[in-house]
């Protein structure tokens, strides 16, 4: 059996990534997925998407991704795409929506916000309807009759773990953005004794030395960046 870590929302954060990608190896856990947002918000989002392709066995695609490829009048925005090289937008259009696991007898599910979209949002306290339709099939998920019995998404960047008798719901929280806590999050999927457990990582870093490094490279919103680093104070309320 295995062990898979599990990791989203590293957004542009070399320093939260480069930490993580280190405590993993150091657990001696060898298979690495990254459920999307790989960019946006931090300073160095090439160079994340560079250690992403070495270090991931799979790799889906968030928001993030998605409209970073399209024309935009925003100079927020803008500047983001000029940081990015020609391989590295085809690299993030050609990722998938989703990954689907069999483990332990189980299906396992893993997308960055929602099976309907990459876009929409679901909050741990939204009502239960909303939550339960985390459960279902999409046409983006391809997956015919059978539903997953776990749920496992990114996007929201706070770690929850929720059971229900659909399966079990899941947040990894975020690498580089993290918005329950300063420390980077990721988590650890444990198929290795016969039942699929999830284990939440906490990873401190130098926050700091990331936000010398936003500044020095003229991170726009440099202020916001500020707080979600340090303070875990989300930029829009």
């Amino acid at each position: 059996m295995t062990k898979i870590a599990l990791m989203s929302d590293i957004h542009g954060n070399k320093t939260a990534l480069e930490a993580v990608i280190a405590d993993i190896k150091h657990r001696g856990i060898e298979r690495i997925f990254c459920l999307g947002d790989l960019i946006g918000k931090g300073p160095q989002g090439s160079a994340c998407i560079k250690l992403v392709q070495e270090h991931c066995e799979k790799v889906i695609r968030g928001n993030w991704d998605v409209f970073i490829n399209d024309s935009t009048d925003s100079e927020f925005l803008q500047w983001f795409q000029e940081r990015l090289s020609a391989q590295d937008f085809a690299y993030l259009q050609s990722l998938d929506f989703h990954i689907d696991l069999e483990l332990n007898g189980q299906l396992i599910r893993l997308f960055h916000a929602s099976p309907r979209s990459e876009f929409e949002r679901i909050l741990p306290w939204h009502d239960i309807d909303r939550r339960l339709s985390m459960f279902e099939n999409s046409h983006h998920t391809n997956s015919g009759e059978r539903t997953p019995d776990m749920v496992v998404y990114g996007d929201i960047h706070t770690t929850f773990l929720q059971t229900y008798n659909q399966g079990i719901l899941c947040n990894v929280g975020s690498v580089g953005n993290s918005l329950d806590l300063t420390s980077a999050s990721y988590a650890v999927l444990d198929a290795e004794h016969g039942t699929n457990a999830i284990q939440f990582i906490r990873v401190d870093y130098d926050r700091e030395k990331e936000l010398h490094i936003a500044k020095g490279m003229g991170l726009p919103d440099f202020n916001k960046y500020y707080n979600e680093i340090l303070y875990a104070k989300y930029r829009n309320g």
